[in-house]
């Protein structure tokens, strides 16, 4: 099949744009078919013989080779002054994108006021905060799922968009209370904005069709990940969206039978940020160790990340529901220095090991995790550019993987360039 699919395995941050950006180079289109520009990929590239780093968050991140088209699927929620904001400092970076970035026309707008609601619902939840990225995605999601929302299509009506836009602004000035917004401010800057996106506006689901009967090659770029899935992540500190393979064919209007190749990203250890539950999070000299080797800063926040140990029942929960063809196990140098590594095998609840992963928070809470503990390699991978040349002991932690899954692992990130990436025969 044409269509491969790029999905994180954990709680994000996995390194999902890296992978990306290394297939791309024989891929057609890079589509994004979920989430917002609240995900965060940060890809080191060569740019004129210059290493330069490039930050994407609502861009796929595909859009790093030229030859590439990048798409912004149905799925996906777009604030649109965001997105420009991006595409400017991209292509001031020397990456020109003129005729290769489109936008679904059904893809569903953020405005400013659903960033502001979504400080004040984390206000409102207190010490239950879900440690939201503030971008609004949460309330553009909520005003979808209530039919109440407004899409790109919307922008090309004005006298339509502006009514509606009211309205809207109206409801959520009921619901929480007055707060400071330029209504009529924003419908004027929107008219102009309306204007400037127009030229990347497209019925997104005849594109990725004729491009699928035409045999090019397709790569679905996923946002967020497994762990933080609307249905099957730790509800409620989730995001608002489907980060599962599900959320591929209804973000962008392709049927299963379409997919081929389904890989999950797993980082060789464990980061979430914000909020929610994490059984293996180490609050002590390995998670800092982890937080400074590996560089724990969010890309979209800015936020010191919360690190732990390796989750094999995670792993195990979210390879059952995308079902995996295989991994690619990133940021394994950040374990160089480690004389032992634990990996999470098993949870139990009063001596009683737990069939899956649970989707009780209170049950997760009494979890006691046992560990597998493995010998560390204490030597440096990050030159090194061949399977067979890894220490011993590094093999072995990537096969007690696989063998724990069932799931190959085909690429091992050894460092942070794009060319730290060993394939494993």
């Amino acid at each position: 099949m044409s269509v491969s699919v790029v999905l994180g395995s954990q709680w994000g941050d996995e390194g999902k744009g890296k992978l990306v950006d290394i297939l791309a180079a024989d891929i057609d289109v890079c589509a994004r078919c979920a989430g917002g520009n609240n995900a965060g990929h940060t890809i080191v590239v060569p740019v004129n013989g210059e290493k330069k780093t490039f930050a994407f968050h609502l861009l796929p991140s595909g859009l790093v080779n030229s030859s590439c088209t990048g798409l912004i699927g149905s799925g996906v929620v777009v604030h649109v002054p965001s997105f420009f904001k991006e595409l400017d400092a991209l292509q001031s970076q020397g990456l020109n994108c003129t005729g290769r970035l489109f936008i679904s026309d059904r893809a569903h707008l953020v405005f400013d006021f659903h960033q502001i609601v979504d400080g004040l619902k984390e206000v409102e939840l207190g010490g239950s905060s879900i440690g939201t990225t503030k971008k609004g995605i949460g309330p553009a999601y909520s005003g979808k799922a209530s039919r109440s929302g407004l899409r790109v299509h919307h922008l090309f009506d004005h006298e339509t968009f502006a009514q509606k836009f009211r309205k809207i602004v109206e409801g959520r000035f009921k619901r929480y209370g007055y707060f400071e917004y330029d209504t009529e401010g924003e419908i004027i800057r929107y008219k102009e904005l309306a204007e400037r996106l127009r030229p990347y506006v497209i019925d997104s689901v005849a594109y990725i069709h004729q491009a699928i009967s035409s045999g090019k090659k397709v790569l679905v770029e996923g946002a967020n990940a497994l762990m933080l899935d609307l249905d099957f992540g730790t509800y409620p500190y989730v995001t608002s969206s489907s980060t599962a393979i599900g959320g591929v064919c209804t973000g962008l209007g392709i049927p299963p039978k379409m997919i081929g190749h389904t890989i999950g990203v797993v980082k060789a250890y464990t980061t979430r940020v914000g909020g929610g539950p994490f059984p293996t999070e180490q609050l002590n000299d390995i998670g800092v160790h982890l937080q400074e080797v590996g560089r724990e800063y969010g890309t979209t926040t800015g936020r010191r990340r919360r690190c732990g140990w390796l989750d094999l029942v995670v792993l195990k929960h979210s390879t059952l529901i995308n079902g995996y063809d295989s991994f690619n196990l990133t940021k394994l140098d950040v374990l160089d220095q480690l004389a032992e590594i634990n990996v999470a095998v098993k949870y139990t609840v009063d001596g009683k090991e737990l069939p899956g992963f649970p989707a009780d928070l209170e049950l997760l809470d009494r979890v006691e995790v046992e560990y597998v503990t493995l010998p560390g390699w204490q030597s440096s991978i990050e030159n090194i550019t061949s399977y067979d040349a890894l220490p011993e002991n590094c093999k072995k932690y990537v096969e007690f993987i696989e063998e724990f899954t069932k799931v190959p692992v085909k690429w091992i990130g050894v460092g942070p360039g794009r060319e730290n990436m060993v394939t494993k025969p």
